[in-house]
């Protein structure tokens, strides 16, 4: 039987119970006869004020997602995508594909990830340098230069906010944002990428694209763009990105 409003594909999506951003900005991207139906990671300790915060953060994480995982499953789902990209970058390529092997372990399901996702469309653009915006501490953009630097790409410039708790990288305005794009921007780079699903850039990355003249990838974009190609749906989705429109 085919699911009356997925009756394309249904995505099982897991996130942090602390993000509000990923899951409009999913609803946002929708395309018709594609739903997305989320699986709350419990955050119980918020604190991201320093790398031991973090890490502690990311711990909850991996105790919690096999759960989040099962509860998910419960819908039927065709496909799984995961709203949280920390985890996706830690410890590099060998852990993104350990983490990869762990979602389809415990779901029989092929996964979007944003770190693979932002290495594909980096790809298809030909982008070798490249610069990032992420909301973390330290320890977590080291994880994301050793990633991209396994791949071959040039990370020219990190620049981490440093949000003191998982809720408040919802807080980053559009200015902050636009500010630290900025920063990192230059002649040489190719792309710039923003990491961190709880991070509100969508729409400010699909402007910025036009401005800078090069691409800008929203994470919440190129995840969602991942899932759709992954299960043969070609839609354009406009507001969102060059990724998403053209591609």
């Amino acid at each position: 039987m085919t699911d009356v409003l997925g009756w394309r594909r249904k995505f099982g999506v897991i996130a942090p119970s602390t993000n509000t951003i990923v899951e409009p900005d999913f609803y946002r991207m929708a395309v018709p006869g594609v739903t997305a139906h989320f699986s709350r990671i419990h955050i119980r300790d918020q604190n991201l004020g320093d790398d031991d915060a973090m890490a502690r953060l990311l711990d909850q994480i991996r105790d919690e997602i096999g759960a989040a995982c099962e509860r998910v499953l419960t819908c039927e789902p065709d496909y799984m995508v995961m709203g949280m990209s920390a985890e996706t970058f830690w410890g590099g390529v060998a852990g993104n594909q350990q983490f990869v092997r762990q979602i389809t372990d415990i779901t029989g399901l092929r996964v979007a990830t944003g770190a693979e996702a932002c290495q594909r469309a980096l790809e298809l653009y030909q982008a070798r340098r490249i610069a990032v915006v992420t909301p973390y501490q330290p320890i977590g953009d080291d994880n994301v230069g050793l990633f991209f630097g396994e791949l071959g790409f040039e990370v020219t410039a990190i620049k981490g906010l440093r949000c003191p708790t998982a809720v408040s990288i919802a807080h980053v305005t559009e200015d902050e944002l636009r500010a630290a794009i900025l920063e990192v921007d230059s002649p040489e780079v190719d792309a710039i990428v923003q990491c961190g699903t709880n991070l509100s850039m969508v729409r400010l990355a699909d402007e910025a694209e036009r401005w800078l003249g090069k691409p800008v990838l929203a994470i919440n974009a190129a995840t969602w763009w991942m899932a759709l190609r992954d299960n043969g749906i070609r839609d354009r989705i406009d507001g969102a990105g060059a990724l998403l429109r053209e591609h």
